[in-house]
């Protein structure tokens, strides 16, 4: 991936999303539907550096400018981009980022402490109600851009060898209230190592702790773990490639939608009406009656605790028999 440097002498187009993995794989409907209106510009996503792998694989995806968050304007002088669109949220933090720029053409939701009554008539209202996929969707379709929601795939990631046709576990998840516990994990790889699955446990290099403690609690030891010791696009090969992923809301699961491959999803403080996965080969399971939606929570939320090891067993034996 090309950092954005000097411009080609094309007319540029900026779309900020400065958050995670699965945040910017949501946005992917909302990008091709950009790529195929603006064929003649120059595409740049302004999103965390160490997403670059993954951007890689959306395609027609030209340029990457790190983003880490939302404390920094973003360094480019005012007038160069041409068409500059908010795929980040609805505050006046990313909004501030997006005005700065001062394109030609602004693709972004009223924000009412800056516009007021006043603002672009194609300006959309922020609706709680919609499926983040379709929210972006909505948002670039308010400007004339048509994409389709559920247009999620992404292109095919570097195989490893070995972990072709695992059962992966992503045990770990950005926030406590995603946790499933550790021994209901345990008890779902023994059962499907008994029936024949080759597990693996995933997550990141923070997360490879809890990852062993699942292994060992399966009986299966640590050389099933694979948690911290793959890249970001081998690791997004690895989920092109299972048999079946069994993860909470988390980037795992959004890669899972994004290559079709069977996938069993465990939500809690988010409802899968606003973030699940497409029409596909995946389940979606939660306890919405128990859901307290507190995302930032050290605790697992009730939602993801009313799911069972046999709900889970369930699924994935349907999912992958």
């Amino acid at each position: 991936m090309r950092a954005l440097g000097c411009p080609d002498g094309r007319p540029e187009l900026l779309a900020l999303r400065a958050l995670k993995l699965g945040d910017l794989l949501v946005a992917v409907p909302a990008i091709r539907g950009l790529r195929r209106a603006f064929p003649d510009h120059r595409l740049v996503l302004a999103v965390p550096a160490w997403l670059e792998p993954v951007v890689e694989l959306i395609g027609g995806v030209d340029a990457l400018l790190p983003t880490p968050g939302l404390d920094e304007l973003l360094p480019l002088d005012p007038g160069r981009i041409d068409v500059a669109v908010n795929l980040h949220g609805s505050g006046p933090e990313s909004r501030r980022l997006v005005d700065a720029l001062a394109a030609r053409v602004r693709m972004v939701h009223r924000v009412d402490e800056i516009d007021g009554d006043v603002g672009d008539p194609a300006m959309p209202e922020w609706r709680d109600d919609l499926h983040e996929r379709q929210r972006w969707v909505r948002l670039v379709g308010a400007y004339g851009v048509a994409a389709d929601p559920n247009e999620v795939g992404l292109q095919p990631a570097p195989a490893t060898d070995g972990l072709e046709a695992a059962t992966v576990l992503h045990v770990g998840a950005a926030y406590g209230s995603r946790l499933w516990p550790v021994d209901r994990f345990a008890a779902v790889a023994r059962a499907l190592a008994d029936d024949g699955h080759r597990v693996v446990f995933t997550g990141s290099a923070k997360e490879r702790e809890r990852a062993v403690a699942v292994a060992e609690a399966a009986g299966l030891g640590t050389r099933a773990v694979r948690a911290g010791d793959l890249d970001l696009a081998r690791f997004a090969g690895v989920i092109q490639r299972a048999r079946l992923v069994v993860s909470a809301d988390t980037g795992a699961a959004h890669l899972a939608s994004a290559y079709g491959t069977p996938s069993v999803v465990l939500f809690g403080p988010a409802a899968p009406e606003h973030w699940g996965p497409p029409p596909g080969p995946h389940t979606v399971l939660t306890a919405a009656h128990l859901r307290r939606g507190d995302t930032f929570a050290d605790e697992p939320d009730p939602a993801i605790l009313g799911v069972s090891v046999d709900d889970v067993l369930a699924a994935a034996r349907r999912a992958a028999p």
